[in-house]
């Protein structure tokens, strides 16, 4: 059996050069998922969010982005799970999306706030009604006796609502307005491009004020 230390893999794929790349990074992102998309890789919008609570233990969990604009970056779950406390103890998070077929990484970081009611009624309308009302099934992060409890719970609260389940309380959106981007390309003998975006203020998303800068790998 091969050793994972004896894995090697050379990345050749491109390069990131920051004489032609965006000056603002919500460009570069948009350029790069885009080209994730239509290479039709699995579950491009998947990403990696990173939390840390009042005790500081972080912990990563896998989400799919739901929504990308100059305000920040969106995704939807349960307000009230492992991620939901942390986030309300220090709402600082970070994201990473990883893809692999094009030698890519994305790291971003910044201050997470909740979307709207509006825009989390909204995402929360379009889902499958099984979705719907798994949130409702769902008391997500908490302990149970077997698959079971979900089952009877999602059969109790279809019964109730119908067709047309309310979005529960505690679900919802967030959205993370970043302050610091990192852009990723392998590249042979392990030189890797890295460019980092800071922006001058946190909690702001504008397309004004960020710094590039070339990190060694």
């Amino acid at each position: 059996m091969k050793s994972i230390a004896d894995l090697r893999k050379s990345y050749e794929l491109g390069e990131l050069n920051e004489e032609k790349a965006p000056q603002n990074p919500l460009e570069l992102f948009g350029e790069w998922l885009e080209e994730a998309l239509a290479r039709k890789l699995p579950e491009p919008s998947a990403m990696t969010v990173a939390t840390a609570g009042a005790d500081g233990r972080p912990s990563t969990r896998i989400v799919l982005l739901k929504g990308y604009d100059i305000g920040g970056l969106v995704w939807y779950t349960n307000y009230l799970s492992r991620k939901g406390r942390q986030l309300a103890a220090n709402p600082a998070a970070a994201l990473q999306f990883h893809w692999v077929e094009l030698e890519r990484v994305v790291r971003i970081e910044g201050l997470v706030q909740k979307v709207s009611e509006a825009e989390s009624d909204a995402y929360y309308q379009s889902r499958p009604l099984a979705s719907r009302i798994g949130a409702w099934a769902s008391e997500q992060s908490s302990v149970i006796s077997g698959r079971g409890v979900l089952i009877a719970r999602a059969a109790e609260y279809g019964l109730k609502f119908g067709l047309n389940p309310p979005r529960p309380p505690h679900w919802g959106g967030y959205r993370l307005v970043p302050d610091r981007w990192e852009f990723w390309q392998g590249r042979p003998s392990r030189l890797h491009d890295r460019l980092a975006y800071r922006h001058a203020s946190a909690g702001h998303a504008d397309a004004t004020g960020w710094m590039r800068e070339r990190l060694s790998p």
